[in-house]
């Protein structure tokens, strides 16, 4: 864990979700990523004379589901406020947001750390509050002439806005934070939470103090980092600069600063705001957000499996290493798709082990979701019980796997129909392994003169008598055995 010996680091994150909605916060437009610009836009989102906005029912049940998943409180009545500001992209002049009556607040996630021992460490990091808003448009910035467009497909896309206590000590619990947050995110259908798409924004607050001190030092505000790496990298940068410059008896400002990943280093952006520069005031176009009792407990109910009570249901029913599990929680399709196969009778470890190292290699290889794949969990898991039941071996199984991910279909028959499958019989295996001893008198006395390696050699020779169809661990069984009784 990352400390400093002369400053306590005091971190709190604010962090930007777009929510997995159809349609826009407060018109009927599209939400939709990489289209032309401006194709998806409403006299709402242009902000033309007259037109009034009216609040996405679906996007306040998301906020929701991510409020109580985060612990928080969600409160019956909400207030939306204008945050007003000018800029290019912002067609209104300011930003419906919420201000003092927020949707959600107290809320709270426990996160896992290493400490200076090399220990696992758990601490709480508080929530302060959880409230909704739109997001502004886009500007698009022209490198061959001196020009801005702008772009509003974004304008008016629903967003939470998650704001931690200052509460993490270091880039690793800010990292810790984060990903949780994003894996709670996504298991609750809250928000797809895709980083590349700006979908999860992270800005973090840093200031240091002197250890014991109870007063915050001045914070400054690193904006808009787009990777969990990068906010750790860009801490880290925040936590030297202000070190130096407070060392050298100088004073911090507040600020807002960016990151440059390339060159590792912090950079000036702008004066920090406060809030009164913002002119907050409710919004008069719309009526107070009124969430009854019933419903917010309707929506706790229907909460899914949370990912840490889902860890821990995987390694007991499944007798998986909790980081096998965690593996398949990197993301929640695979995890399904992993329950779905030993649903089927797959054999578990083969299938965890399957799926977050071959499965995801060859999605990455195809920049291919799970979703899209043609073959079954059924499918998948035909395959791994022929690996088990040693009728097809794992390079076999290995030339299977791309028909099986590209159009599906019947792994046992694909065996059949292309002779796959596996030599098992032991008295064949056998009959193979004297007749390449015999055929291979120097590796065998190299073997006897305590060469071990000299059995891969002849392993590759009874292989190629099974044309790849005989289980190697099996082989080499038979083939020491030989050895040792010659």
């Amino acid at each position: 864990m990352t400390a400093h010996p002369d400053y306590e680091v005091v971190i709190g994150l604010e962090v930007h979700v777009q929510l997995r909605t159809r349609t826009k916060l407060f018109s009927t437009a599209a939400v939709s990523y990489g289209d032309e610009p401006n194709h998806h836009t409403t006299p709402v989102c242009l902000a033309l004379p007259g037109a009034l906005p009216v609040l996405n029912g679906e996007a306040v049940e998301l906020a929701m589901r991510a409020a109580l998943a985060t612990n928080c409180t969600v409160h019956p009545i909400s207030i939306f406020a204008r945050k007003n500001y000018f800029y290019p992209d912002l067609p209104k002049g300011y930003q419906i947001s919420q201000f003092e009556e927020p949707l959600a607040t107290e809320g709270w996630l426990d996160i896992q750390v290493d400490d200076d021992e090399g220990e696992i460490r758990t601490c709480r990091i508080g929530i302060t509050r959880i409230h909704m808003e739109e997001d502004a448009g886009k500007s698009l910035h022209d490198g061959s002439v001196v020009e801005t467009h702008v772009d509003l497909n974004r304008a008016g896309i629903p967003l939470i806005e998650i704001v931690s206590e200052p509460d993490m000590r270091s880039p690793e619990e800010a990292g810790a934070y984060l990903r949780k947050l994003h894996a709670i995110l996504r298991s609750v259908g809250a928000s797809d939470a895709d980083m590349e798409k700006g979908q999860f924004r992270c800005d973090a607050n840093v200031s240091l103090r002197r250890h014991g001190s109870t007063e915050l030092g001045t914070r400054r505000e690193i904006k808009n980092v787009n990777s969990f790496r990068f906010v750790e990298a860009a801490i880290r940068a925040e936590i030297g600069l202000q070190a130096e410059l407070l060392g050298e008896g100088g004073q911090v400002h507040q600020a807002t600063v960016g990151y440059d990943a390339e060159r590792d280093r912090i950079f000036l952006m702008r004066s920090k705001e406060n809030a009164d520069d913002y002119r907050y005031f409710p919004d008069p176009d719309l009526i107070p957000l009124q969430v009854s009792e019933e419903r917010i407990e309707e929506i706790r109910a229907a909460l899914p499996e949370l990912p840490e009570a889902r860890l821990a249901r995987l390694v007991e029913t499944h007798d998986l290493a909790e980081a096998e599990a965690r593996q398949l929680l990197v993301d929640q399709g695979l995890a399904d798709f992993f329950e779905a196969m030993v649903a089927a009778k797959a054999p578990p470890r083969r299938a965890a082990r399957w799926l977050s190292r071959d499965v995801v290699a060859w999605l990455n290889e195809h920049d291919r979701e799970l979703a899209a794949v043609a073959g079954t969990p059924e499918q998948a898991a035909t395959l791994l019980r022929l690996v088990e039941e040693g009728r097809l071996t794992v390079r076999s199984a290995a030339d299977l796997l791309p028909d099986l991910l590209e159009r599906g279909g019947d792994p046992e028959a694909w065996m059949r129909e292309r002779g796959l499958e596996a030599v098992s019989d032991e008295g064949a295996l056998d009959t193979m392994a004297d007749e390449v001893l015999a055929e291979q008198p120097k590796a065998v006395a190299s073997y006897k003169e305590g060469d071990a390696k000299s059995v891969n050699f002849l392993m590759g020779q009874v292989m190629r008598k099974t044309q790849g169809k005989a289980d190697p661990g099996r082989v080499r069984e038979i083939l020491i055995r030989k050895l040792e009784a010659l």
